[in-house]
């Protein structure tokens, strides 16, 4: 392994220990602020007001500037991947803290992840040596990733405006779709505002080129972004079920943009890349498997009617008569004039 890839491995590491566990803190915040007020999902803000929240903020802050550092040291296609294990960290810990039970099957997904990922780093291709900021704005402007420039902002625009008022709250994809393909933008954007750092503690002042300014704006605003859509998709759905995917999708328009920004498989023979995408593939397939071995959460319901649980007996009375349904059975006659409910305790 390059001595670069090395550093950027290592920070990788930190980055997924802190990341992990972060989605846990964050759930556990976001639990008590749903207790208290509207739910993330539905445009809730309680969750700011709650300090285990913003103690799993810091704890994804802290994973993220070492994350970031990361990028400067490694090519985008060796760290991205290694997110994987952010993924173990948190399925462990969602078993302890969150009660949400770890299968043996998850147990051989997690293992899969390690195995990828060490795939993916012994075969990792080196970072290429950009020497300004103005160089990888010329990387920025080519017309193919101008082209994936555009075609991620609008589907991201479509999922916002058209997908997430009538499928937000069902299909996780959403959410996720939202947060993986403005993360692609970002991880671009941030490994550029990295090197111009890097540049200029070395001595080659980039900051005042107008193009590190813009990488920046870039990166705030996709950031924001994310963190809103995965704080809806934490508190809508399971967490072992929006690590993986979001993971998954992540990890795959980030190599994508990568690949086509900084033409990181340039060079590379085909063994490498083989075994590169194959690491990649065992990732996938063990993120599959953690997914599939873990209970999801129930649906969210926004109706006041809806039954609260199979065990509740309705007793219904109206035009003088009087009878009892189990909630499961059809929906009841229009013409009500009482209805009691009775909780039936095992």
């Amino acid at each position: 392994m390059y001595s670069s890839n090395l550093t950027g491995f290592v920070l990788a590491l930190v980055s997924s220990a802190f990341i992990g566990s972060s989605f846990i803190i964050k759930k556990k915040g976001l639990q008590r602020a749903r207790a208290n007020g509207p739910r993330a999902s539905v445009g809730g803000y309680g969750y700011l007001l709650q300090p285990l929240w913003w103690l799993g903020m810091i704890t994804m802050i802290v994973g993220e500037i070492a994350n970031f550092v990361a990028y400067i040291y490694a090519p985008a296609v060796l760290v991205t991947p290694l997110g994987a294990l952010s993924i173990i960290v948190s399925a462990v810990l969602a078993h302890f803290m969150l009660k949400e039970k770890l299968q043996r099957m998850g147990m051989l997904g997690c293992l899969m992840c390690i195995v990828g990922s060490t795939v993916i780093v012994l075969h990792a291709p080196q970072e290429k040596s950009l020497t300004s900021v103005q160089e990888i704005w010329l990387l920025a402007v080519q017309p193919a990733f101008l082209l994936y420039t555009a075609s991620a902002m609008a589907v991201t625009l479509f999922l916002i405006l058209y997908c997430v008022p009538r499928y937000g709250q069902t299909n996780i994809l959403v959410y996720i779709g939202i947060c993986s393909v403005i993360g692609s933008l970002t991880v671009m954007s941030v490994k550029a505002i990295g090197i111009a750092i890097k540049l200029t503690l070395e001595g080659a002042n980039q900051l005042v080129y107008y193009q590190t300014w813009i990488f920046l704006m870039v990166a705030v605003s996709c950031i924001i972004t994310q963190l809103n859509y995965l704080n809806m998709a934490l508190d809508t759905f399971n967490t072992a079920v929006v690590s993986p995917i979001y993971y998954a999708l992540f990890t795959s328009f980030t190599i994508l943009a990568s690949a086509i920004m900084f033409k990181d498989y340039s060079g590379q023979s085909i063994s490498s890349i083989a075994s590169e995408l194959c690491g990649f593939i065992t990732v996938l397939s063990g993120t599959v498997v953690l997914h599939s071995t873990r209970e999801p959460d129930p649906p969210v319901s926004t109706d006041l009617y809806s039954p609260l649980s199979p065990k509740v007996t309705w007793y219904i009375q109206g035009n003088g008569e009087s009878w009892k349904q189990k909630e499961e059975d059809g929906a009841a006659p229009f013409n009500l004039i009482t209805v009691v409910r009775q909780d039936h305790f095992t």
